[in-house]
């Protein structure tokens, strides 16, 4: 009998934890549906992006490289390496909820999300429960970013296909993304990957079959990791 209280007394800390996140999730969603549209999507592709792919980051990615008329491979490719982060978080939370059965870890793993990873880990590393029921934490604090995402995108999809294509809304895509970019830049490893990856991606952007972008996100990823490799190198020798 005390189990089932303490589950739901979980549950609302996450949920507690997350709430000041969502409605930062709005916008960000409804620029996702806006820009399935303008890629030349139908509202239920479009719509279908959020609950296949849901990550926003590679939604609008795979979005522009749609409109651009990129092949198939490279909008797989692209969105694969933008979401690459999200093996370093399973290997970071396997420690507690490793040990969860597979119809546990299935929708957990759907849900993860770079909010949801870490409100996660810092609960559980940092946090009170010392064991318990910490999924519930994660479910608490993951699912209500999923239901906001795909309902901030069918509002998105709606007020996009509501919207003239004289007023070119697309412009919001690129605004975002520098939102998104800001933040992220914190130490001279990710200054280092902003500027190559960017660079190079604008340096790249006629490349043939569009893999400007491609091209600028790996390049991204290997400099910020060679430049943490270096500063860690230098830290060691000193």
């Amino acid at each position: 009998m005390a189990a089932q209280p303490a589950k739901q007394q979980v549950f609302r800390q996450g949920l507690r934890a997350v709430a000041p996140m969502l409605p930062g999730v709005i916008p960000f969603g409804m620029t996702a549906g806006i820009a399935a549209l303008e890629a030349g999507l139908d509202p239920l592709t479009g719509f279908g992006m959020s609950l296949i792919i849901f990550a926003g980051a590679a939604q609008l990615v795979v979005a522009q490289l749609i409109a651009d008329g990129a092949l198939p491979v490279i909008v797989v490719l692209t969105a694969l390496i933008i979401n690459l982060r999200m093996v370093m978080y399973s290997a970071s939370i396997a420690p507690y909820l490793g040990h969860l059965p597979v119809h546990w870890k299935m929708p957990l793993a759907y849900l993860l999300t770079d909010q949801a990873y870490a409100l996660s880990i810092t609960h559980f590393q940092h946090g009170q429960m010392a064991g318990g029921p910490r999924h519930w934490f994660y479910l608490g604090a993951a699912l209500p970013l999923w239901v906001i995402w795909l309902l901030a995108t069918v509002l998105g999809v709606w007020l996009g296909s509501a919207v003239p294509p004289s007023w070119q809304v697309g412009f919001a895509l690129p605004l975002v993304f520098l939102v998104l970019l800001v933040p992220v830049i914190r130490d001279r490893p990710s200054t280092v990957a902003a500027i190559a990856g960017g660079g190079i991606a604008l340096a790249a952007h006629d490349a043939p079959y569009h893999l400007g972008l491609t091209i600028g996100a790996v390049t991204g990823v290997v400099s910020g990791v060679s430049a943490e490799l270096l500063l860690h190198r230098r830290g060691s020798a000193e």
